[in-house]
């Protein structure tokens, strides 16, 4: 292949905000949950009750981003 074919083939589509708007709402969603839920669920002061699992589940991931813990 090419460098000119697939330059040819290659094609840019525009798109408008407002119809990428969903995709970067859902994304921020998303990530704001794991944000919380990596970062700052810690069991006691959990939003789902005095549960230890949300914390247990992602511990050694609050560990490799640089989390305290404990």
């Amino acid at each position: 292949m090419t460098t000119a074919g697939a330059a040819a083939r290659a094609r840019v589509t525009a798109t408008s905000a407002a119809t990428n708007m969903p995709y970067l709402i859902g994304s921020l969603v998303v990530g704001l949950l794991l944000f919380y839920f990596i970062g700052f669920d810690e069991g006691a002061t959990s939003l789902f009750g005095n549960t230890m699992v949300v914390h247990e589940f992602v511990h050694d991931a609050r560990h490799f981003l640089g989390f305290p813990c404990h």
